[in-house]
């Protein structure tokens, strides 16, 4: 989680909302990103989206059942279900997104069956940085 911080603090800097992803396989980060939707023009390009697919390019595969997600922020319904998608193994985050979560909209139920879910990790440190953006910007 904290590669993931770092990556949330590289969007942060970049003036994107500050959210970092980092896939792990193997004991090994195989795909490390943060959100780009501002650089990218693209509403799509959520940390999430982004690692599985670095993820999926470096393994060959659009499954990632022995993989985990680590991710500073609750993912949202969109990413949910990209990670459903992908059969994610294990999904970690940080804050919880009280507005645009997924957990708002059919909780675990969004993922996989087998996905393992694991809330609050580093919570404090992710929301210190995301509320540190969102009072800049008011």
């Amino acid at each position: 989680m904290q590669q993931a911080l770092k990556e949330a603090q590289k969007a942060y800097e970049a003036g994107e909302i500050p959210v970092g992803a980092v896939i792990v396989c193997d004991n090994r980060i195989i795909a490390r990103t943060h959100n780009q939707t501002e650089q990218l023009t693209d509403v799509t390009a959520h940390a999430e989206i982004l690692a599985l697919t670095a993820a999926s390019t470096h393994l060959g595969s659009k499954y990632l059942q022995e993989c985990t997600l680590f991710v500073t922020l609750e993912p949202c319904v969109m990413c949910a279900g990209a990670l459903a998608w992908a059969q994610m193994g294990r999904v970690v985050f940080g804050a919880s997104d009280e507005k645009r979560g997924f957990m708002l909209f059919g909780g675990k139920n969004l993922l996989h069956p087998k996905t393992k879910l694991e809330m609050g990790v580093l919570e404090n440190e992710s929301s210190i940085l995301l509320k540190a953006f969102f009072r800049s910007k008011r």
